[in-house]
């Protein structure tokens, strides 16, 4: 029996249930159900969420074009960066979702789609993250966003990828969320933990293995690495008792502190949410698949 492609209204709900069950999670250090931090607050994460998913699963868009007009579809909600992280992530794969029938297929066709990538998404790119107006972007020696692109987009990114792990994304096909991100959720769900559970403890993988960039730009390269041994600890101990949720205390109290400090794993985070629409996307692809 043929399979159909996934369509954008099958795209769309897997976007917003990812979003949503990113900012649903208990991870320490970032905006959840359980407390808001670093200025901001879970409804402005949920209504970015709405406003990003019709626009990122819209058929026929290039890359840069789902990018900037993600961007400026949350600006018309929120006042603040809740998600350009995710945004940057989310692009591309639901460029590649839109032409699968097939999980399998999905990271062939990305990669094929980041080796694709033009100077002018790389404008768009650049425009949305001037509108986003992240924190701790610091100034780059080489094709900086205040200045116009001479590079494709994966190139740019490529330039950039010992600073932000995002970057070190697009030039590495996406490979730590296919290959550490989604086999940690996998594994969390396996020894019974629920998906925001299974979430937190790949966010913490994620986090352990690849020191946040957003905590080294704004703290420095020490701090980055404590926080990643401490995430390591915590993976580490939940594995003795299988799982994390048995340490919520901890993790609560880990929580605390870190937004205390103004310590903000953003980075992680992102990349938390990109794995979360893998596990969405898996999901879909089983339903429509023979």
């Amino acid at each position: 029996m043929e399979t159909n492609n996934i369509t954008s209204t099958q795209l769309e709900a897997c976007i917003l249930w990812a979003c949503e069950q990113e900012v649903s999670a208990p991870k320490p250090g970032n905006v959840n159900l359980n407390s808001d931090g670093h200025n901001m607050v879970l409804q402005q994460f949920l209504d970015s969420a709405k406003a990003i998913a019709p626009v990122l699963s819209k058929a026929g868009d290039g890359v840069g074009e789902r990018i900037l007009a993600a961007i400026e579809a949350t600006r018309e909600v929120v006042d603040t960066n809740t998600n350009l992280g995710i945004v940057l992530l989310f692009a591309p794969l639901c460029q590649a979702a839109l032409q699968c029938k097939t999980f399998d297929e999905l990271q062939p066709a990305l990669i094929k789609i980041l080796d694709a990538l033009t100077v002018k998404d790389a404008e768009y790119t650049y425009r949305a993250i001037q509108l986003a107006e992240p924190g701790g972007m610091g100034k780059a020696t080489e094709q900086d966003i205040s200045e116009p692109p001479t590079l494709t987009l994966k190139q740019a990114m490529a330039l950039a990828k010992n600073r932000d792990t995002i970057a070190a994304e697009y030039a590495n096909h996406f490979n730590l969320i296919f290959s550490l991100g989604l086999p940690s959720f996998i594994k969390a769900k396996k020894m019974g933990e629920t998906v925001e559970w299974s979430a937190v403890f790949a966010y913490l993988m994620l986090l352990s293995h690849a020191p946040d960039t957003l905590i080294r730009r704004k703290f420095g390269d020490d701090l980055a690495q404590n926080v990643a041994d401490k995430a390591a600890f915590f993976v580490s101990k939940s594995l003795g008792i299988s799982g994390l949720s048995g340490m919520s205390a901890e993790l609560t109290a880990w929580d605390t502190e870190l937004k205390e400090k103004a310590v903000n794993p953003g980075t992680s985070a992102d990349l938390t949410a990109a794995m979360l629409l893998l596990v969405a996307l898996q999901t879909e692809f089983a339903k429509i698949s023979p």
